[in-house]
């Protein structure tokens, strides 16, 4: 069996092989595409963050054929055709998904319009699925990435949210405002769902430097239990350990990293109420419409909160807006002077004093907020 090193070695020249032969010949934007490719393989929130660039799109070109690539695990979320989007599942180290990309590319007759949300080198897949005109956001690095595009936007001079700026490669076509109608919810199998009213606490996130701590989670608990909420504990794969932590003796239910995303947005969708860190788990709150509360430490508020396509959305964003060592300015790889984010690790940073500077009564206000006062 062949390593994935060697997989992905294989599919990269696959994929110059075939991008070459696409570069062939003139190139001219289109005027009204008939299909379309979102080319990349992001990871969930900034999927889900492609929201507004998907009503925008299908705002502009209502009778056009979406294709979205997107890892093989966010697939299912896309059952329900949200926007009329269909999503492929793309991996560079599993070459099936490449060489079901380059049947649809060969049924379709390739892709009128291809956009590149993030990482610029996707624009070679975009290529060798045969677009004929590729746009993405400008200034990646190192700078071969942008000589794959034929087109580069410029990325905004002031703080925006990353879902405006996606949307913003659909210009001059406005993505409207969020509605959970918009994306419909994704069949999911059984599970053993909470009986009454309960809220989610998802405890886990990416980085240890983004977890609350636990104190702070068991108080919650208590006081979203004497307000008639059962809490309900949640956390991916990876990160049974912070749950541990947190309701060793298991006082509450709990979802261990047990439930995939359809039956995560399941959940989701029967609470009054999610609390979570600001990870991918957020924004699927965004999604499926349950009231939000989101813990901000090493992000930023402006750049991964609510923006402009989520205003109206049931969404609290609460931390510092800005905090000393939230001094990084770097965005998929661009440097960008109004960006205000830290990306250090756990050797870099021993101590998370963005995270310990989110307090429980700003979490309880910002709950009262969403929900009206509660009874205790």
């Amino acid at each position: 069996m062949p390593s994935p090193s060697n997989s992905r070695a294989k599919g990269r020249l696959g994929l110059l092989a075939r991008a070459l032969a696409h570069s062939l010949g003139p190139r001219r934007a289109p005027g009204a595409p008939a299909t379309i490719l979102v080319a990349h393989r992001l990871l969930l929130g900034d999927t889900l963050m492609l929201a507004p660039l998907f009503a925008a799109l299908r705002r502009q070109h209502p009778a056009a054929d979406i294709v979205t690539t997107c890892a093989p695990a966010l697939v299912p979320l896309f059952a329900g055709r949200p926007y009329g989007v269909r999503a492929l599942a793309f991996d560079p180290r599993q070459p099936e998904t490449l060489a079901d990309l380059y049947a649809e590319a060969r049924r379709l007759g390739g892709f009128d319009l291809a956009l590149v949300p993030g990482d610029n080198r996707h624009a070679l897949l975009a290529r060798a699925l045969g677009s004929r005109w590729i746009a993405a956001l400008a200034a990646d690095r190192p700078a071969w990435k942008n000589a794959l595009c034929d087109e580069l936007r410029p990325w905004p001079a002031a703080p925006t949210a990353l879902a405006d700026i996606f949307a913003s490669l659909a210009a001059p076509a406005a993505p409207g405002r969020y509605a959970p109608a918009d994306w419909p919810a994704p069949p999911a199998a059984p599970f053993q769902r909470p009986a009454g009213p309960y809220a989610v606490l998802h405890v886990g996130a990416g980085s240890p430097l983004r977890h609350w701590a636990p104190a702070h989670w068991q108080a919650l608990a208590e006081h979203l239990e004497a307000c008639g909420l059962q809490p309900v504990w949640s956390c991916g794969p990876g990160e049974t350990a912070a749950l541990a932590g947190i309701d060793a003796a298991g006082r509450h239910p709990a979802f261990p990293g047990t439930l995939d995303l359809a039956q995560l947005w399941q959940l989701l969708a029967g609470a009054r109420l999610l609390v979570c860190p600001d990870t991918g788990v957020a924004h699927l709150g965004k999604v499926v419409g349950v009231p939000t509360v989101c813990l901000f430490g090493p992000g930023s508020p402006a750049l991964f909160g609510a923006g402009a396509f989520w205003s109206e959305a049931p969404f609290a964003a609460v931390g510092e807006a800005r905090f000393p060592c939230r001094d990084q300015h770097i965005l998929f790889k661009r440097v960008l002077p109004w960006v205000e984010r830290c990306q250090r690790s756990p050797r870099e940073c021993q101590r998370a004093r963005c995270m310990e500077a989110v307090g429980l009564p700003a979490v309880q206000a910002a709950i009262a907020r969403l929900l009206g006062p509660l009874s205790s």
